[in-house]
């Protein structure tokens, strides 16, 4: 043949023949692996189809809070109120397999427009009351409001709209059980410290949304529901992010004991916490208090918004920065792991045409608050409340921020005693 003939002038011959006996192999077991294979693609599209249909009856309301002049509250308070977000419910195997039905999902949303800064919780609307009572517990002072998705203003089109727009997405750079630094480690946590004082690392955000001017957005969301079981566990079972940091800690020790000599003249291993260094310390004791709390699946996005002509490249590259004050070098951190930057070279994207469709993509996936599920199905990672709360709480007075809109008076009850 002259395709064997061709392979035999390169010198291949033995590997044509190795390759059309491999292929008949496959063909031969094909009434075995081919239904296998087919039934698989099936289900992964069977579940794709019926998950978009449950999820596009879902009707999701948009809650602004309005924060009053003074906040004396640690983001204790928010830790606590959102307890009421951890909802594991997803009905009998059959809801799962037939209907699409998927755990409920919330977005705790950040936005500066204009330089105005609001706070947003996005959530089914049947838990308008639920989240409602929750934040009304902790921050009697605070007003609620049912207003209409903020995204549905700017229209992106690409090239041929008003808009610009630039995405990022983040990930942590450790495992899950690693924690991020929280409002604990730095000391909001303590009773009586006088506003002046504290370090609120969420300030640094605030500030940066608060420096958009006019024609200018920014928005982060932040995408939670309760943490599944993803961890493949040393005896081949499934586990979650609690399993994976006692798994963690269990190797960190049998790392460090066989480290450090084994046993004493008695036989017993010599390994002590008190052989530990500071940082192997800290590691462990993070570990420890992290697993000891609820815990979230996350994805965390944000989005630069402007008019055509007004897009400020300064606050572009902010944005790869912008979770920086929590992060850990001992522990861990948010880094990028998706934006929207174009090529280096004009020819490697003819009329960034694809960086267009990039960005398409991105403000999609924002606006439909995509990332366990298509359009833009991403890898989450686990946050626990602690953490949660230490990246989106209502700042207190430590934050100055001009353009950060508060209630300019208090609401006080009516006295108990008036005449009817």
């Amino acid at each position: 043949m002259f395709s064997m003939g061709f392979f035999e002038i390169l010198g291949l011959g033995e590997l044509y023949q190795n390759t059309i006996g491999i292929l008949a192999f496959l063909l031969s077991w094909a009434p075995y692996w081919l239904p296998v294979l087919l039934f698989m693609i099936f289900e992964h599209e069977w579940m794709n189809f019926v998950r978009a249909q449950w999820r596009a009856k879902l009707k999701y309301i948009m809650l602004e809070v309005k924060l009053p002049r003074e906040i004396h509250k640690s983001p204790l308070a928010m830790e606590i109120a959102l307890n009421a977000l951890y909802q594991t419910a997803q009905g009998p195997g059959w809801h799962k397999w037939w209907r699409g039905r998927v755990r409920d999902e919330f977005s705790l949303e950040m936005v500066s427009i204009g330089g105005q800064i609001h706070f947003f919780i996005r959530c089914l609307g049947s838990y308008k009351d639920l989240v409602e009572t929750h934040l009304y517990a902790q921050y009697p002072d605070i007003e609620i409001f049912e207003v209409p998705d903020y995204t549905l203003y700017v229209d992106y089109r690409g090239k041929e709209g008003d808009w610009d727009v630039f995405a990022a997405e983040y990930k942590l750079s450790k495992p899950d059980a690693y924690p991020i630094k929280t409002y604990v480690d730095f000391g909001l946590d303590k009773e009586g410290i006088k506003e002046e004082f504290k370090i609120d690392p969420l300030t640094s955000v605030i500030e940066y949304l608060g420096s958009m001017r006019p024609g200018e957005q920014l928005w982060i969301q932040i995408i939670l529901r309760a943490a599944t079981k993803r961890y493949k566990k040393s005896d081949g079972t499934m586990g979650d992010w609690k399993d994976e940091g006692k798994d963690l800690i269990k190797n960190f020790v049998e790392k460090l004991t066989k480290q450090r000599g084994g046993t004493d003249p008695m036989g017993m291993p010599m390994f002590k916490m008190m052989m530990l260094t500071e940082v192997e310390k800290e590691i462990v004791t993070a570990v420890q208090r992290s697993v000891g709390k609820l815990g979230f699946d996350c994805g965390i996005r944000s989005m630069y918004v402007a008019k055509k002509g007004k897009m400020n490249y300064g606050n572009v590259k902010g944005m790869s920065g912008l979770f920086r004050a929590f992060s850990s070098l001992n522990l861990n951190s948010f880094e990028l792991d998706g934006e929207s930057y174009g090529f280096q070279s004009p020819w490697q994207d003819y009329k960034d045409l694809y960086l267009t469709y990039k960005r398409k993509k991105h403000f999609k996936a924002y606006k439909q608050r995509s990332w366990f599920y298509r359009p833009r199905k991403l890898q989450p990672f686990v946050l626990n409340l602690e953490e949660i709360a230490t990246i989106f709480h209502f700042p207190g007075g430590v934050a100055q921020t001009p353009t950060f809109g508060r209630i300019p008076s208090r609401k006080s009850e009516p006295p108990v005693n008036l005449p009817i």
